[in-house]
């Protein structure tokens, strides 16, 4: 053991600690002023940071940086060696994620070279083994796995070596540290269960304590509190003690006791000693003093079973008091407790914000009132501040190589003897290895050990500026001047004072920021690449100096530096724009802005010059050259602003505008876009100044706006304008304003007008300006009718006001109405009748006479017009003739008279007259549209429908109008009255068949309300006989119908057979021509086959044989006869296609025909009797080909169904005869044997349920329902009845289902001499199905899941033409390639 100081050197070597200054300081780099006194450890803990953050603990002095190797986190690491266990965690490389635009490098990271080098030096030398845990207070402590413990000075050199390496190998490796809050003495903790306790003045070993807690378990944690006569313990079974007295059991992995720092050593909660404590399942407080008392308890929420608890107490400044806060986690959330002291003496804890991490936390330290420092499984280091939850950093602790306490807490020296829970635990566990003190964290590494501290603001921003991270330390910054920033340090006084220190720090970034660009900047290459990299810096610049009020900075220093540079001072001029847009920047300098000028100017930005101009104080402009440049270049808006801001002159820009697009506008020539422009500015800008605003934004002054509106009235009635010439008319200014846009001229009076309520001079203008435009408009050819209405629109409307002092004469309008509506001009009708209308809608009729203003609309065509009188004189039937005279809205007039007859505003007798009125003009509304015509008789003359019918004189017309009419509707409007007109039907059916016979058959089949009488007569006068045949169906003449078909399948067979004639006749040259024709007639012969073929199909199951001979023979004998004429032919195709429609109509009539009376018929038919065999040899294979088909598919069916079926039966015969197995050998309801007595003959029923029962009690119970004289009784089992909440009957029987038995069984038991053996015997009663049996059929039926065989052999042989016609049709009429696929039935396992 080495020589050891005594105490006092040692005390004060604890007093001048420091660990947060890494480097060597240069004074004159960091500017520090010289001190008489240094500041001692205590005032500067004293001292405030600020006055939000008066608590913030931080103790600037442990230890010396000689030997200390300071570096940031540019180092990552995720890998380290646990000295206890190294293969316990698998781990693998990460890059770093430093958040530096946000927060910059928060943390400085140093490496103790002193102390490492000692460690290493220790393990080689003397054998001293790896490092295994770390304190730190006053003095750095380090064990070691061989049992010492090496205490380190201020200068990390080594001043103690506590213990030997015979002590070690009998009490094992240290496993935990601690140092009390004076730094005299020191707690060891060993791996086999042993704690000894040090003299740190003196290196003497003060007491071995063996008896702390029982033996075999190794030591997790020893703690001293703040009372210097008591510690805590933690061992490896989960129990914790206080040191010398009674301990507290349970799986305690983490304690830790609240130790005050020295400013709060006089706190009232102190008296309590108070304990966290973490076990596996829970956090508890305790209180150890006055006596020992839980004060909180609070299980974990669900979590990873592997996950390390964690624990860290912090004084922290809440409401205006300090009170200590209990940090916790265990896995990815930490929550935090805040503990007070109640008035009456109790503790309160008060849970916090919790804050949620996505990793497994591993260690958890305060570094001061508002910073955590996390260190995750990863071996990521994150530093959190608690009050925003942020992650402000994140760095790599793999180059630390962390020691991990595994072996203490699987208690691997001692055997082994720890729960499989907290083993687990310490997998992960390094509480040995992290101590913090005064806000300073040291982490012990297998040969190094590294110190953690907060950077002040000044490092952190240089940190930056080293990397040249030039935007993110200004960034940075500014968080610092506005109080955002995060984690300060070194940051001091009031907040004016704070600014002006970071401020000043900006300004010194700002310039370093503008050289180091100037300096980067490409000396060679494209403009567009310098411009990009001064893009990237200057717009920065602009904003800062504008944050810091700097303005004075930005336009002299910078923009000097700046200047050097042609490109950069462009861009720096280009991004003032944004700014002044913005009203950011108001006030330029005369250079800036000389500058700007010739710039904006030179490069063409006419657009952003002008959105600068009104934006800037006039007072910093050369008026004269902005004025200049502004007109040159048409930057009207920039000009007006100049004269109205700066010499308050509001009628120099106006005559200068009116200059240029005056004279075109007289003269009658059109306007370029350009000059367009100026005109809607002016209007605008008449606009603001009249209502007081200022152009192009903000308000004029208050002691101005009369001013100025009287100068623009008195400008716009100037006769004459200043430099006018002889043939100037007057009012030239009003004359420009409405040849350019009259209605926008008049909208701006109109608002203008609206304002002027008690201004008698305004009401004098308003009068003024109204006369001139009275005399410059009427009766002025330069104008349209559009322009003149539009102006007496205006006044109707200021006339219709309540409160109007205007007067105009009512003359006026009589020569504005003789003006629009003038005979003698025909050109703009429509625009002159919408102005009219106008002027009448807002209030002009009150200055015209009606029946003048009638007598002109008529005569001009006025329709429109015409209807608001008419509808004024309630003269409706005349408003008709409106609509069917105007071109434009005919089509309106049919939702007008609906309207007006279906809505009741109107009177009966106005009603009458408009229906008299559409009654007369009827045609015309039929011949403008059928349908709507159709919907307006429907509604409203239902009953004049004959005398309708009766006007229309034209057929097509009529036929049009009655399909409308009597087509299928929705709604009760037609069934009572037109539907049951069979007149109306019938001249409809007549009409169809002269206009549109191919809609013909679905009126037939459609509508019911014609007599078939006249229908077949009237289709048979126009030879339509498919609708004849329908029809002659429909009343029951089948024969009739059929021989209609015929007919008709005869002419279309003959036409064929003449066109193949031709064919032959001609030869091949007229083949190509006639080909088309053939197609067609072969298309109209199959679908005439088709339609007999249904009617045939259609009837023939309801006649007897011969009927159906009689139809179908006479259909055979036609094909054939007409085969037979074309085989001669040489007409290959015709012959083919009539010879399988011969085989279609074999096919067909095989289903209703015998086959030996087909081929006999076939046999007598003189055209095939006399021939060869060969010539029918094709029909008779035919026909054999299909018998043998549906002989095959009657027999396979016939199988399937007679094994399903004897499938079934045999089932249900299984579980119908199947023995029932009684559960019990007694009687359910008595309780008693079933044989009751020995001599006696007892009936027994049993049920499928297994339950059994006396006949007799059964029937007791009346448990039977159903019993008639014809039908046995129905038993229901009692038990399963009364389970089920109510008793036998028939209501409940489904729902039970086994609880009634399949077969009713009585079995009766014979006994005829005392001991003799029993004899039973069955007896079956009458085994119909009864509803249970049913049941069970068709939970057999459902067994086989998918459709019957049965179901998929009607499906195949469904014809769409018949439903009837058997197998034989749909067979032949599929696909020629058809084939039944038929699989064996369903196997079904017992």
């Amino acid at each position: 053991m080495s020589e050891s100081p005594d105490a006092r050197s040692l005390l004060s070597a604890s007093s001048q600690l420091n660990l947060t200054e890494m480097d060597a300081i240069d004074d004159k780099e960091f500017d520090i002023p010289q001190v008489d006194t240094p500041p001692t450890l205590e005032s500067i803990l004293n001292e405030l940071e600020d006055e939000e953050e008066p608590f913030v603990l931080e103790d600037t002095c442990l230890l010396n940086t000689d030997n200390m190797d300071a570096h940031s986190c540019d180092t990552s690491s995720l890998a380290s060696s646990d000295s206890g266990d190294p293969a316990h965690l698998k781990r693998r490389r990460r890059t770093v994620d430093l958040n530096a635009a946000a927060h910059g490098s928060v943390l400085r990271h140093g490496l103790l070279k002193g102390i490492s080098a000692q460690i290493v030096s220790a393990a080689d030398k003397v054998d001293a083994g790896l490092p295994t845990a770390i304190t730190v207070a006053g003095v750095i402590a380090v064990g070691t796995s061989h049992g010492l413990a090496l205490v380190f000075d201020t200068n990390q050199a080594l001043r103690l070596c506590l213990g030997t390496k015979a002590t070690g190998a009998e009490f094992g490796a240290v496993s935990a540290l601690s140092i009390n809050h004076d730094c005299s003495r020191l707690l060891c903790g060993f791996a086999k269960g042993q704690i000894t306790m040090w003299d740190l003045a003196s290196g003497k070993l003060l007491r071995t304590i063996t008896d702390a807690h029982p033996p075999g378990t190794a030591i997790l944690h020893v703690k001293f509190t703040d009372d210097p006569t008591l510690a805590v313990c933690n061992d490896s079974g989960g129990s914790v003690f206080e040191l010398s007295f009674s301990g507290s059991k349970g799986e305690v992995c983490c304690i830790e006791p609240l130790r005050a720092p020295p400013d709060f050593r006089d706190h009232p909660i102190t008296l309590y000693s108070l304990l966290a404590m973490a076990s596996l399942t829970k956090i508890l407080v305790i209180g150890l003093k006055p006596s020992l008392k839980v004060w909180m308890t609070l299980p974990y929420s669900k979590s990873d079973p592997a996950s390390v608890p964690q624990l860290a107490w912090q004084f922290v400044p809440v409401q205006k008091t300090v009170n200590p806060i209990l940090a916790f986690c265990k896995g990815d959330s930490v929550h935090f407790l805040l503990v007070k002291q109640e008035e009456t003496g109790t503790i309160h804890v008060i849970k916090q914000k919790q804050l949620h991490l996505s990793c497994d936390i591993i260690s958890l330290s305060w570094i001061n009132s508002r910073t955590l420092l996390l260190v995750d499984s990863r071996e990521k280091l994150q530093v959190v501040d608690r009050p925003s939850q942020e992650v402000l950093e994140t760095l790599d602790l793999e180059q630390v190589q962390l020691v991990y306490n595994s072996r203490h807490f699987k208690s691997l020296a001692t055997g082994g003897n720890v729960s499989q829970a907290l083993a687990l635990v310490g997998e992960k566990a390094c509480y040995q290895s992290v101590s913090s003190y005064g806000g300073q964290i040291v982490y012990l590494g297998t040969k190094s050990a590294h110190i953690m501290t907060l950077r002040n603001w000044r490092e952190r921003i240089d940190c930056l500026l080293k990397q040249e991270h030039f935007v993110e330390a200004l960034s940075l910054a500014w968080s610092f001047h506005e109080g955002a920033a995060k984690a300060v340090v070194g940051l001091l006084g009031d907040q004016m004072k704070k600014k002006g220190v970071v401020g000043d720090k900006m300004v010194e970034i700002l310039f370093q920021f503008a050289d180091h660009a100037l300096k980067k900047c490409p000396e060679q290459g494209k403009i567009q690449v310098m411009e990009q990299h001064f893009h990237e810096v200057v717009p920065v610049l602009v904003d800062y100096c504008l944050l810091l009020k700097r303005a004075d900075l930005m336009f002299n220093q910078l923009y000097a530096q700046l200047g050097e540079n042609t490109v950069a001072k462009g861009v720096f001029l280009e991004s003032l724009e944004s700014y002044i847009v913005a009203d950011r920047l108001g006030h330029l300098t005369t250079p800036i802005m000389r500058d700007l000028l010739a710039h904006y100017h030179s490069n063409g930005m006419m657009d952003s010059l002008e959105r600068c101009i009104v934006h800037l104080d006039v007072t910093s402009l050369d008026i004269q050259q902005v004025v200049q440049v502004c007109w040159e270049n048409q930057l009207y808006d920039a000009m007006i602003y100049v004269f109205n801001s700066g010499m308050n002159d509001y009628i120099t820009p106006m005559e200068k505008l009116f200059a240029v697009i005056g004279p075109k506008l007289r003269a009658g020539r059109s306007l370029k876009d350009e000059e367009v422009v100026m005109g809607n500015k002016i209007l605008v800008y008449i606009s603001c100044c009249l209502a007081g605003r200022a152009y192009p934004l903000g308000d004029i002054p208050e002691d101005l706006v009369v001013q100025v509106k009287n100068q623009v009235f008195e400008f716009l009635i100037r006769l004459h304008s200043a430099d006018s010439l002889e043939e100037e008319e007057v009012f030239p200014f009003i004359r420009t304003l409405l040849h350019f846009d009259s209605r926008e001229f008049l909208n701006v009076l109109a608002m203008t007008f609206e304002d002027f309520k008690n201004d008698k001079q305004a009401l004098e203008y308003q009068q003024r300006i109204v006369d001139i435009l009275l005399q410059v408009m009427v009766d002025n050819p330069d104008f349209t009718p559009s322009q003149v209405g539009g102006l007496f629109t205006f006044l109707a409307r200021q006339l219709a006001k309540p409160d109007n002092t205007l007067f105009v004469n009512r003359k006026l309008f009589d020569q504005v109405l003789e003006f629009l509506c003038g005979p003698d001009d025909d050109c703009r009708h429509t625009e002159r009748q919408q102005v009219l209308l106008e002027l009448l809608q807002v209030g002009g009729v009150v200055q015209f006479n009606e029946g003048r203003l009638l007598t002109l609309a008529e005569k001009a065509k006025f329709y429109q017009i015409c209807e608001l009188l008419y509808e004024k004189k309630h003269s409706y039937d005349k408003i008709i003739d409106c609509y069917l005279r105007d071109p434009l809205r005919k089509e309106e007039i049919f939702s007008y008279i609906h309207n007006l007859l279906s809505m009741p505003g109107y009177g009966p007798e106005e009603k009458q007259t408009v229906r008299d009125k559409a009654l007369q003009h009827i045609q015309e509304l039929v011949t403008l549209d059928p349908s709507k015509s159709a919907d307006l008789v429907v509604f409203h003359f239902a009953n004049e429908v004959q005398q309708i019918i009766s006007k229309l004189q034209d057929d097509q017309l009529l036929f049009q109008f009655l399909r409308c009419l009597l087509e299928t509707r929705q709604g009760p409007h037609l069934g009572t009255t037109l539907a049951l007109e069979q007149d109306l039907h019938e001249l409809l059916l007549d009409l169809t068949c002269r206009f549109g016979p191919e809609q013909l058959l679905r009126f037939l089949h459609t509508s019911q309300h014609y007599r078939l009488e006249e229908a077949t007569q009237i289709t048979q006068k126009y030879h339509l006989n498919e609708a004849t045949a329908y029809l002659l169906e429909k009343k029951g003449d089948v024969h009739g119908a059929f021989a209609v078909l015929l007919e008709r399948l005869k002419e279309t067979l003959s036409r064929l057979t003449a066109e193949s004639e031709r064919k032959a006749d001609g030869g091949e040259g007229r083949w190509d021509e006639e080909e088309g024709d053939g197609a067609s007639s072969l298309t109209r012969v199959k679908d005439s086959l088709n339609d007999i073929i249904v009617l045939c199909h259609r009837n023939s199951d309801s006649f007897y044989q011969q009927q159906r001979e009689v139809l179908w023979f006479p259909l055979l004998e036609t094909m054939m006869a007409s085969q037979k004429r074309v085989k001669g032919l040489n007409d290959d195709h015709t012959f083919e296609v009539l010879k399988e429609l011969t085989m279609k109509v074999l096919n067909c009539m095989s289903s209703f025909i015998s086959l030996p009376a087909i081929i006999q018929r076939i046999l007598r038919d003189p055209v095939y009797g006399k021939g060869k065999l060969a010539e029918i040899q094709g029909l008779i294979l035919g026909m054999l080909d299909t018998f043998n088909y549906e002989q095959t598919l009657l027999e396979t069916t016939t199988s399937l169904l007679n094994h399903d079926l004897h499938w079934s039966l045999a089932h249900l015969r299984a579980a119908v005869t199947r023995g029932l197995h009684p559960r019990q050998d007694f009687c359910n309801i008595c309780l008693q044997q079933y044989k009751r007595r020995l001599d006696s003959a007892e009936e027994i029923i049993v049920f499928s349920c297994g339950h059994l029962y006396h006949y007799q009690c059964l029937q007791q119970k009346d448990s039977a329902w159903g019993s008639t004289a014809e039908l046995p009784q129905r038993w229901s089992c009692y038990k399963c009845s009364s389970s089920q909440g109510g008793r036998g009957g028939p209501s409940s029987e489904p729902q039970r289902g086994r609880s009634t038995s399949l077969a009713q069984t009585r079995v009766t038991s014979l006994h005829h001499d005392a001991g003799a053996e029993a004899r039973r015997r069955k007896v079956f009663v009458n085994t119909t199905l009864d509803l249970q049996q049913q049941q069970s059929w068709d939970q057999l039926r459902c067994l086989y899941r998918g459709p019957s065989r049965l179901s998929i052999l009607t499906e195949l042989s469904h014809c769409h033409s018949s439903d009837k016609t058997g197998l034989l049709t749909a067979a032949q009429t599929g696909p020629d390639h058809f084939t039944l696929k038929l699989s064996p039935p369903p196997l079904l396992e017992e």
